[in-house]
């Protein structure tokens, strides 16, 4: 059966386990997946690029909230209002 593998870099289980630290340096700061009999089970990704994805997440989100408000009425605001 094949599997999409959706980063650049795969290791195994074992070697994740044999040397965790050394799995993510041969990442090279990209996500790492994990692979169990040739299948991926898991991705590892590296602390500032899920932080980076995590920004990207909300971000969408910002933007949905900015379209659904776009037919909105204007309220008229000044500075002294503020």
């Amino acid at each position: 059966m094949v599997h999409e593998v959706h980063s650049l870099y795969a290791a195994s289980i074992s070697d994740l386990k044999k040397n965790p630290m050394l799995t993510m340096q041969n990442g090279h700061g990209e996500p790492i997946a994990i692979l169990n009999h040739n299948q991926p089970v898991f991705y590892c990704v590296p602390a500032d690029y899920y932080e980076k994805l995590l920004e990207l997440i909300d971000d969408q989100n910002l933007v949905e909230i900015i379209k659904s408000r776009m037919g909105e009425e204007e309220i008229a605001v000044t500075l002294d209002d503020l």
